[in-house]
């Protein structure tokens, strides 16, 4: 499953400590760095405030999706980061984002990076996603949860 690969337990993140996007993007991209130090920090950091500087990945209530594409990541890697206060992100619907998935991906593979935010807009749909994921106690229960939401959702 694609979720299940891009975001491992290791990178999920259950109390951000993180108030301010930019401080959240420092804290993710290290998260990310800590289980695959194969890629560039300030590459990756540059990448997402270019995009982010574009359209603002706030997508929806309390949900945001930063990404982007960097040369030296290897594969499609992401985090996940729950904020029960709330960060101040600058979304479409001015509210706070409370869930953030992030992704970072090889430049030289769209292609994937697309599939990865395609299973995670069709998970996202589902009534209730978010505030299951928000009721959820650990790493471990998150990603058990993000599993059984995309089987049930995509196959």
């Amino acid at each position: 499953m694609i979720l299940s690969e891009t975001f491992p337990k290791d990178t999920i993140v259950l109390n951000l400590s993180s108030t301010e996007k930019d401080e959240l993007f420092e804290e993710l991209v290290e998260t990310i760095h800590s289980a695959h130090p194969v890629f560039n920090k300030e590459e990756a950091l540059n990448c997402l405030n270019e995009r982010e500087a574009k359209m603002t990945t706030g997508i929806m209530h309390s949900v945001a999706i930063p990404h982007a594409l960097i040369p030296s990541m290897k594969g499609s890697v992401g985090a996940i980061g729950i904020s029960h206060e709330g960060i101040d992100y600058d979304s479409l619907d001015k509210a706070p984002v409370h869930v953030v998935f992030m992704i970072i991906g090889n430049e030289s593979d769209p292609g994937h990076h697309i599939q990865v935010l395609k299973h995670l807009a069709t998970v996202l749909q589902s009534p209730d996603f978010v505030k299951n994921i928000l009721s959820l106690k650990s790493s471990a229960e998150i990603y058990n949860f993000i599993c059984t939401s995309e089987e049930s959702l995509i196959n």
